[in-house]
């Protein structure tokens, strides 16, 4: 693990809003902890003998401005108003379905119910299912397959009646 991914890692972790995590290969440990209410991080890196040998890539934790805001026409803007929108928990990559060979989780038209999976979000080799909290029917996926998304980005617009 290089100074950038180190970097990466701490972004990462201080947009998660959690207090502490623990990296750790073969080779290599991180531990990074943040203070409750700061922005300040330490980080203590073990002592490490490097390798060559294939190892998570540290995930720029930005996406594109324009991925997060959908053109839409300002006419359909008050039918937005009665939709619900499902977004984001966490900083990852936005997969539509489970694994490639597999079927998408929900298309547009699809209804859904609270507790359904409607996609993942890969995180630091973590593939987190990422459930509906409503019931209703699909209008609107607002982010692409296999794009960056970003703490509490909208991905889906629902209908509830």
């Amino acid at each position: 693990m290089d100074i950038k991914d180190i970097q990466n890692l701490i972004k990462f972790v201080s947009r998660a809003e959690v207090s502490e995590v623990k990296y750790k290969t073969k080779d290599f440990e991180i531990t990074i902890k943040t203070p409750l209410g700061g922005n300040e991080m330490s980080y203590m890196p073990q002592p490490a003998v490097y390798h060559t040998a294939p190892q998570a890539p540290g995930h720029a934790p930005h996406a594109p401005a324009a991925a997060a805001a959908p053109s839409q026409p300002a006419d359909n803007a008050s039918d937005e108003g009665n939709f619900v929108t499902i977004k984001s928990p966490m900083i990852g990559t936005f997969y539509r379905k489970p694994s490639p060979d597999k079927d998408v989780f929900v298309n547009v038209g699809d209804e859904v119910s609270a507790g359904k999976v409607v996609c993942v979000i890969e995180a630091m080799k973590l593939f987190n299912q990422i459930e509906s909290e409503i019931s209703g029917k699909i209008v609107k996926i607002l982010v692409d397959d296999a794009t960056p998304v970003e703490y509490d980005q909208p991905l889906f617009l629902v209908d509830p009646s």
